[in-house]
């Protein structure tokens, strides 16, 4: 398995302009004027240890976050005390744009492994908003893929285990692919628990799924590292129907 690829440096000097990850964050089109706008109200490089909260659900939303690296969770307390969880932030991606729908978080985010983000204050985010239309409709296409993301696991929610497994690790890809990074080499910073919560599996049925993909030649997996091989056929069973899936992989 390939080792761990780093999503960019993350020295304290380094700026939107420098960031590898520009081009898929909301310094995405700006202008030179308007990346300088935004640079000089970003506070670079807030670090979380493994399992510090970036926020929690009711706190007060004075900002917006960008994931430069690690990864996070988005996830709900239930009123017996266990944990939803919701989805999954990687380097790039925003959090906390439910910000602008409310005055506090709906949700908790926690990060699942070391990271560090930018914290991009709201109130003079809205005014940057309001001069710069490249910023706004970049902001606008962050709100609405997270928007369809959500549709989109919610789809799947009447589908078969294999089915939601196999979407889950086709986001994966999307998203690795979209950072520049392998499609098919995916590093999982979740656990088989988190998996499950977050397509309303058990844990059980993870690993299962997990071992019955790799025995039909179709994953490799060790502990967190994924590697697809045969893309075309894990996406010809995500389009079955439960019962055909079931029949092929016997």
């Amino acid at each position: 398995m390939p080792a761990r690829r780093k999503s960019c440096s993350c020295s304290a000097s380094l700026k939107c302009r420098e960031c590898a990850l520009k081009r898929v964050c909301l310094p995405a089109s700006l202008s030179d004027v308007e990346l300088e706008q935004l640079e000089g109200i970003i506070r670079h490089n807030r670090r979380l240890r493994k399992q510090e909260y970036l926020f929690r659900a009711n706190e007060a939303t004075r900002q917006v976050y960008a994931l430069r690296s690690g990864a996070l969770k988005t996830c709900l307390t239930r009123r017996d005390g266990s944990e939803l969880v919701t989805g999954f932030v990687f380097p790039g991606e925003l959090v906390g744009l439910d910000a602008f729908g409310g005055e506090q978080f709906p949700s908790h985010a926690m990060a699942l492994e070391a990271s560090v983000v930018c914290v991009i204050p709201l109130a003079p985010l809205e005014e940057l908003v309001g001069t710069s239309a490249r910023l706004r409709r970049t902001l606008l296409k962050s709100m609405s893929h997270e928007l369809h993301s959500e549709q989109q696991h919610l789809s799947h929610n009447r589908e078969s285990a294999g089915q939601r497994f196999i979407a889950f690790l086709r986001d994966l890809s999307v998203r690795n692919g979209r950072r520049g990074l392998s499609p098919t080499q995916l590093i999982l910073p979740m656990t088989r628990a988190e998996i499950g919560s977050y397509l309303g599996l058990t844990t059980e049925t993870i690993s299962r799924l997990f071992t019955r993909y790799r025995q039909l030649g179709l994953i490799e997996s060790n502990g967190r590292e994924v590697r697809l091989l045969d893309v075309a056929s894990l996406l010809q069973l995500e389009r079955l129907d439960s019962h055909e899936a079931a029949c092929l992989v016997g």
